[in-house]
C-alpha cells in the first residue's frame, strides 16, 4: 500500500458559488491549498490531484433523474433556487457540483486501487441534499454517491461516516436510514432562538429496519468546548468503529464547529481538530487498513476553515514542516469554557440506547 496521502483540487471548484453575499465562499478551498504549499508539505508524503466531473450514470446511483434534469435546467437559467431559499440557482452551477462530486469519487478510486493510504476532498462534503432535492448549499450529494460507488464499483460492504460538521447531516441520514451504513454525527441542537439548522439530529434517531442502531446522533448544546466534544467524541467513537470495523472510513470534516465560525456557535479550537485527526487516523489504520476518505463540508470564514484543513492534512498524511515556526502559528490560542454538564448527559443517553444495539457494553 502507497504512503501517499492525496489532497484533491480544482480552480474548477471555485465556480461552485452562489453570490458574493451569500455563506458559502469556495475561495476556503484555494486558500486550503495555498497555505499548505506554502509549508511545502508536498514534498514525498502529499500529492496533489486534479478530478474529472462526476457523470450523470454517478448521479444516479442516489440522485432522481427528475431532480437532476432540474439542477440543469435552473444551472442554465442562472436564476431562482434549487431549494427554499438557502441555495441559489447561479449559473454552471451543475457543473460546478458536478466536479465536486468527481474528486470525492477520484479519492475513492485512489484509495481502493492502494495508490494512496488517504484522501481529503475539500470541495466534497454535502451532507444536506436529499435524493430530490437540494438543500443548506449542498446541490448533490456526493458522502451518499460515494457510499453507493464503492458498493457498486469495489463491493464494499462495511462503511463508516463520522460527520463533524456543526450542522447535522440530514441528507445522509434519511437516504440511509434503513441501511447498515454506520452514521455518526457530532453537531449543535437546540431551540434557541428557533430550531438550529436543520432540526434534525435527535438522539432518538436511531434508523431503522436493517439500519438500526446505525444512525448515531450526538446532538450538543451551543458553545461546546474543545474538552466537551473530545470527550464526548472518545466515548462513542472509537468504540462503535471498533465493533462495527469498517472497510473504509469515510470522514465529513466540517469546521463550522470552530469557535469563530459566524454561523454554528460552537467553540472548538484547531486543538480539537488535530486530536480528531489523530483519532479518526490511527483507527483507519487499525480497522480498515489505513483507507481513509476525508470531505470538506462547513466553513463560513474562509481564513480559519484553511487553517483548521491545513491541520488536519499535515496530521493524518504525517508530513514534516519544514517551518515550524509558521506551522505552529497555524494554531488558535488556547480558550478556556464553561463545561457543559449537558454533554455528559448526551453522551449516556446515546451510549444507553445506541451501544446495546451492538452488543457493546456500556
Amino acid at each position: 500500500m502507497s504512503n501517499l496521502s492525496a489532497f484533491i483540487y480544482s480552480d474548477e471548484y471555485l465556480k461552485y458559488q452562489f453570490g458574493s453575499d451569500h455563506p458559502f465562499n469556495p475561495i476556503r478551498e484555494k486558500y486550503t491549498l495555498e497555505l499548505l504549499k506554502r509549508l511545502e508539505i508536498f514534498n514525498g508524503k502529499a500529492k496533489i490531484y486534479y478530478p474529472k466531473p462526476a457523470s450523470e450514470e454517478d448521479l444516479l446511483l442516489i440522485h432522481s433523474k427528475r431532480y437532476i434534469e432540474f439542477v440543469k435546467t435552473k444551472s442554465k437559467e442562472g436564476i431562482g433556487y434549487l431549494d427554499y431559499g438557502d441555495t441559489p440557482a447561479s449559473k454552471g452551477i451543475y457543473e460546478a457540483a458536478c466536479i465536486r462530486v468527481g474528486g470525492t469519487l477520484m479519492g475513492a478510486d485512489l484509495l481502493m486501487r492502494n495508490e494512496v493510504n488517504h484522501a481529503f476532498n475539500p470541495g466534497g462534503g454535502f451532507h444536506h441534499a436529499k435524493i430530490e432535492k437540494a438543500a443548506g448549499f449542498c446541490v448533490f450529494n456526493d458522502i451518499a454517491i460515494v457510499v453507493k460507488y464503492l458498493q457498486k464499483k469495489y463491493n464494499v460492504k462495511k462503511i463508516a461516516i463520522i460527520d463533524i460538521d456543526g450542522h447535522h447531516g440530514d441528507g445522509t441520514q434519511e437516504i440511509f436510514y434503513k441501511e447498515p451504513i454506520l452514521k455518526i454525527s457530532f453537531h449543535r441542537y437546540d431551540d434557541w432562538p428557533r430550531p438550529f439548522y436543520p432540526g434534525t439530529g435527535k438522539i432518538e434517531e436511531i434508523g431503522e429496519e436493517k439500519g438500526l442502531g446505525f444512525s448515531v446522533n450526538i446532538p450538543l448544546p451551543i458553545g461546546t468546548g474543545d474538552e466537551d466534544y473530545l470527550y464526548a467524541f472518545n466515548e462513542i467513537v472509537p468504540r462503535l468503529i471498533e465493533n462495527y470495523k469498517p472497510e473504509i472510513l469515510i470522514h465529513q470534516f466540517g469546521v463550522d464547529a470552530h469557535y469563530q465560525d459566524p454561523l454554528v456557535h460552537l467553540s472548538l479550537t484547531t486543538k480539537a481538530y488535530k486530536e480528531i485527526s489523530e483519532i479518526t487516523h490511527e483507527l483507519a489504520h487499525k480497522y480498515s487498513n489505513g483507507k481513509y476518505l476525508i470531505l470538506g463540508g462547513g466553513g463560513y470564514e474562509p481564513e480559519n476553515v484553511a487553517r483548521c484543513w491545513a491541520i488536519m492534512f499535515i496530521t493524518i498524511s504525517e508530513s514534516k514542516v519544514k517551518d515550524l515556526e509558521a506551522y505552529n502559528k497555524l494554531f488558535d490560542p488556547l480558550i478556556n469554557k464553561e463545561r457543559k454538564p449537558k454533554v455528559k448527559e448526551v453522551v449516556e443517553k446515546v451510549k444507553k440506547l445506541i451501544f446495546p444495539l451492538h452488543n457493546i457494553e456500556c
